[in-house]
């Protein structure tokens, strides 16, 4: 008997190698009998017979910067829709979770997300904040998470080999690493621009107080001179005070990767500060949203992001390009995406859709998936995405980290702003 259940353990092993190797076996076709299974040491999700996957959206989708995180919910679910059935079943990312742009958002949703353990994964969060509260929760759930939006290096390194305060096994994202994108406005400014000084706001959060450090680091080893490094408060509406402390160094730029509703305050305030009233302005992806755009006072901004021209590229696993993926989305949602990281959450989907369907074993009708087979295939991960080639380091960074810098030049068209790129970076 011990003899049986041995060879019935290490047949298991054998189809579940397969799967990790990149076989994908689908429950409907390859339904195995008679077999035992062993799950590693993050458990499994057992799936029954004819219950759905489940995963989650858990992005910022109410307040002001739902802008940043309602494209990220839709790119969620255009890419189960395309990619369809995972191993023989439907998948299901339940009621969307807001993580608020908050920790406590994060947290909130993390929670939620942990106290059902038929979930196998998260794409979100959407805020860098959110990330730092949720990811230990979903890490130690055994979980996986995927970020489309969160860009803070302290999520996952420092990109010389070591592990940041805030990473966790188990977090992954196809947005860039700011590391790079500090040095893309720094040499904008310094090189591109030709300026001399900068000064830097940020409101204290992983993401602002991040990119606004790597931003000062990189300008100064470019032999740039930071006047100001200084923070506003979220939910501040007054930036007088903070605007006339930078005022005092009278710097020639002035770089805030802050989000709304504080970057509308700053950039409606600033000409009425004496000697801002000819500052270069910069702001970040943050405000790469229709609601910052859309106001006068944003004529005239500089605005880093990711590199949003895909051109021809695919997404290799469900065949969909830039334009059809853009095109889809306006005729579903009527109208074009509100922030620039619909692509990132599309392909983070797949990534997450084609991991559990190389892992998920089926036996006796109910399917099985390894947890940590899962974070296995997504650390293994390279594919050709929307947003480009996609290959996962030890630490979670999977993006291309192409970054330009727009100008907005007409709040009445902003879709050309998006469009209007003035400068370019590939590291």
């Amino acid at each position: 008997m011990k003899g049986i259940l041995r060879a019935r353990r290490l047949l298991a092993v054998a189809v579940l190698l397969v799967a990790a190797c990149g076989e994908s076996v689908p429950a409907a076709d390859s339904d195995l009998t008679g077999l035992e299974f062993e799950a590693g040491p993050l458990g499994a999700v057992v799936v029954p017979p004819g219950e759905q996957i489940q995963i989650r959206s858990l992005n910022t989708i109410s307040g002001d910067n739902a802008f940043l995180g309602i494209p990220n919910q839709r790119g969620v679910e255009m890419a189960i829709e395309d990619y369809g059935p995972v191993a023989g079943r439907e998948v299901s990312m339940g009621t969307p979770l807001d993580d608020l742009c908050s920790p406590d958002g994060g947290q909130s949703g993390a929670q939620a997300t942990v106290a059902d353990p038929s979930v196998v994964g998260v794409i979100g969060t959407t805020c860098s904040s959110a990330a730092v509260a949720a990811s230990p929760l979903i890490s130690d759930a055994g979980m996986v998470m995927i970020a489309p939006s969160n860009t803070s290096p302290a999520l996952t390194s420092d990109l010389a080999g070591n592990p940041s305060p805030s990473h966790h096994p188990g977090y992954y994202r196809t947005a860039h690493n700011d590391l790079f994108q500090g040095k893309a406005v720094a040499l904008f400014v310094r090189d591109h621009l030709g300026l001399d000084t900068a000064a830097a706001i940020h409101d204290g959060d992983p993401y602002t107080q991040g990119l606004a450090e790597a931003f000062r680091d990189a300008f100064e080893e470019l032999g740039g001179v930071v006047t100001a490094f200084t923070a506003v408060n979220k939910g501040d509406t007054d930036m007088i005070a903070v605007l006339t402390e930078v005022a005092a160094g009278r710097p020639q730029t002035l770089f805030f990767p802050v989000f709304m509703p504080e970057g509308a305050f700053i950039v409606q305030q600033v000409d009425g500060v004496a000697g801002l009233e000819e500052v270069t302005l910069i702001v970040s992806a943050a405000l790469l949203v229709d609601n910052f755009m859309e106001l006068p006072e944003s004529e005239g901004v500089y605005i880093s992001g990711p590199d949003l021209r895909f051109g021809d590229n695919r997404n290799s696993i469900t065949g969909r390009s830039a334009a059809e993926l853009l095109d889809a989305y306006e005729a579903a949602y009527g109208e074009p995406p509100s922030g620039g990281y619909l692509a990132h959450a599309y392909d983070a989907t797949t990534m997450l859709l084609r991991a559990i369907d190389r892992v998920a074993v089926a036996i006796d009708g109910t399917l099985h998936i390894d947890r940590a087979q899962v974070r296995d295939e997504l650390t293994r991960t390279n594919m050709d995405g929307i947003i480009g080639p996609i290959d996962c380091d030890q630490f979670g960074d999977c993006g291309t980290q192409r970054l330009t810098v727009l100008y907005n030049t007409d709040a009445r068209n902003i879709e050309a702003g998006k469009n209007n790129v003035v400068f370019e970076y590939a590291p």
